[in-house]
């Protein structure tokens, strides 16, 4: 949630991720877009350029969920079962350190310091909506970031045991935030899969 962390309830899911960025698009008479989806926001960037895809230009996963080309509600799962369940009374999940250890270790010193004191707690609905993709979605042009250190099986992913990839893709030797810890290495690689 970050800056609009002001605007969470317990209503705020995939929706009202996927209007933000839908909106940010048409107010700003964009076309031609590259979106970056990074973990659960790969549901927002595909169902987006779905409901967009011609004014999309490409869809770059990194580390992040990978839609099936298919037309049934998909990437739906329970955020208690990955992270533990959110506080008493509370829709969100806070970021902990046990977490980046588990997907991230490689955030270290200040920046997990600043990360952890600029988290905002995660709500579950964004894991537990799913979203649903119509044939506008097919043609849409894909590429990938893959983490090897964030816990995925990164080589089965390559060699197709997860789905397809239907389009290239580059690998960092980072966890999960490759923004944060492998910053240069990872806009260079989205400016290269972007083209």
């Amino acid at each position: 949630m970050g800056e609009r962390v002001h605007l969470a309830t317990e209503a705020v899911g995939m929706e009202t991720a996927i209007q933000d960025v839908l909106n940010v698009i048409k107010y700003n008479n964009l076309d031609d877009v590259v979106l970056v989806g990074h973990s659960f926001a790969g549901k927002v960037v595909a169902a987006v350029a779905d409901r967009l895809h011609e004014k999309t230009g490409k869809v770059i996963y990194v580390d992040a969920f990978r839609p099936e080309k298919a037309r049934t509600p998909q990437g739906a799962f329970n955020p208690a079962s990955e992270f533990g369940p959110p506080p008493k009374g509370s829709y969100a999940i806070p970021l902990t350190e046990g977490t980046i250890d588990r997907i991230g270790k490689d955030v270290q010193g200040s920046n997990r310091k600043w990360m952890i004191s600029m988290a905002t707690p995660w709500p579950t609905r964004l894991a537990s909506d799913p979203i649903t993709l119509s044939r506008n979605y097919d043609d849409v042009k894909e590429a990938y970031v893959f983490c090897r250190l964030s816990g995925d099986p990164v080589d089965e992913i390559i060699a197709g045991k997860w789905g397809k990839l239907n389009g290239p893709y580059r690998v960092i030797e980072a966890g999960h935030w490759p923004m944060i810890t492998k910053p240069e290495e990872l806009a260079m690689d989205l400016v290269s899969l972007a083209k």
